[in-house]
Order: C-alpha cells, then structure tokens, then sequence
C-alpha cells in the first residue's frame, strides 16, 4: 500500500512539473523567444496544452478576468500541493498505514 501511495505521490509531482512547464512555454510563445512555426516547438506546446488544459479550464472559468495575467496554473499548482501533502500523506498513508 505504501509504493502506491509514492506512485501517486510521483504522479502528482510529475503532473505538477508538467503545469510549470506548460507555463514557461506559453511565456516564451507569447514573448517571441520561441516559434510555434517549429515543429518540435508546436508538437511540444500541444501536447503540454492538452495535459494541462482540462485541469486548468474549470479553474478559469470559475476566477474573475484579471486581464493578461493567468493565475490558473499556480491555483492549480496549490490544489495539488494540498492534495499531496494534506490529503494523501496527512489522512490516508496514517489511516492505511497505520
């Protein structure tokens, strides 16, 4: 029971770098430092976006339009920490592991 719980603890953590990812590239889109007329690059922003998109998009919908600032991912970020350490290791690894 114990290497699941560090198996979905990696995940979570896997899923977090995924989001940080996700962001520094959409920075780097948006300030021209990278082309999404590349192939790699384009093939890399797609598959972070449809990583991260469907976790983020119930996220947005529920903040107030901040005008070009995103705070979805950290929010997102924070829900997963919570998640991680208060959830998985607080309630369930003490309670199973007991």
């Amino acid at each position: 029971m114990l290497a699941l719980l560090q198996f979905i603890d990696f995940l979570i953590t896997l899923y977090i770098w995924v989001i940080i990812a996700s962001a520094i590239l959409s920075w780097l889109i948006a300030f021209n430092v990278v082309n999404t007329s590349n192939r790699i690059v384009l093939s890399i922003a797609d598959t972070l976006y449809r990583l991260t998109e469907p976790a983020l998009r119930p996220i947005r919908a529920i903040l107030p339009n901040l005008g070009g600032i995103d705070i979805s991912p950290v929010i997102l970020i924070l829900i997963l920490m919570f998640i991680q350490r208060v959830i998985l290791w607080g309630f369930i690894a003490p309670a199973v592991l007991g």
